[in-house]
């Protein structure tokens, strides 16, 4: 690491100004709702030196005209880099380090903000053990229904929680993170397992966007203007999707969101046959659990 540099804290009420040894070179690969967004925290709440990649020339021109970043990156930023965001598709991501494994110094934390992280790790942590590299998985728990360099917002991870998936790398590098998650306005971190990453993103974001993908295929779906209020806007939301991204998601979750989808089906179809059979005894039943779950949960 370079050298210490002054963070300016997201939530002065909460955190007082303070001296991190934090990464002074980032550079951040894929410029997208969640890359833009990084590169804009970093460049609001920081002193950092930010250079982009992207495959979109529109997209890093419009990066660079709004101060998002500094610089297009280039091999010699890569290799002079102490922090390097990869914000790709999974298998892009994965792809980008096999490319570029000569060029990432030793000093260098790579980490990533994949949705997934069962496929993430089994790859790049052993690319790392080999090539005497650190990586550490990440993942900020903040989006829109918008994608791109256009929707991106500093602002974006305000309050939200930045999973931090270890893979072995040293605790210097995961509380690296940690500082760089307070310094961008993150509300906390959680420290957990690929395997049970997984398994919640599958219940708490992987489910609701098939189900949201779902509910708009009725054929009710485009006269609903008039007869709509706050339910449909709540579950219809996330159905505005990018499937290109989400489709890889699935399919490297399979295991974990296929169970989340049998416990989904079976809790729907005892709605359904209570429904149509007329038993409001057993109806009653199931929305009553339904509610005393909410409850407990106090949210």
């Amino acid at each position: 690491m370079r050298g210490i540099l002054l963070l300016r804290s997201a939530h002065p009420d909460k955190t007082d100004w303070g001296y991190f040894f934090l990464n002074q070179k980032i550079v951040i690969v894929g410029l997208g709702l969640i890359g833009g967004s990084l590169s804009k925290a970093f460049r609001k709440y920081t002193d950092c030196s930010i250079a982009g990649i992207d495959s979109n020339p529109e997209v890093l021109k419009a990066a660079l005209s709004c101060g998002a970043i500094d610089k297009i990156g280039n091999d010699e930023d890569i290799r002079t880099a102490d922090l390097l965001y990869l914000c790709l598709y999974p298998q892009a991501d994965i792809d980008f380090i096999a490319a570029n494994l000569d060029l990432i110094g030793p000093n260098c934390v790579v980490t990533d903000a994949c949705g997934i992280k069962s496929e993430i790790c089994t790859h790049l942590p052993q690319m790392a053990k080999e090539h005497g590299l650190t990586f550490v998985g990440g993942h900020p728990m903040a989006g829109r229904e918008k994608s791109g360099f256009a929707a991106s917002d500093a602002d974006l991870f305000a309050g939200a929680s930045y999973i931090i998936v270890p893979c072995g790398a040293p605790q210097s590098a995961i509380d690296l993170l940690k500082a760089v998650a307070a310094a961008l306005g993150f509300g906390g971190t959680v420290t957990t397992t690929p395997e049970h990453h997984d398994q919640m993103i599958a219940f708490t974001s992987q489910l609701p966007h098939v189900l949201a993908c779902a509910y708009v295929m009725s054929p009710r779906c485009p006269e609903h203007n008039g007869f709509s209020a706050g339910s449909y806007r709540d579950v219809s939301r996330v159905a505005n999707i990018n499937e290109q991204l989400w489709s890889e998601l699935f399919i490297d979750n399979q295991d974990a969101l296929v169970e989340e989808l049998n416990t989904l089906i079976a809790n729907i179809t005892d709605i359904k046959d209570a429904v149509a059979q007329g038993d409001g005894e057993t109806l009653r039943a199931l929305l009553r659990k339904g509610r005393q779950v909410k409850e407990r949960l106090g949210e």
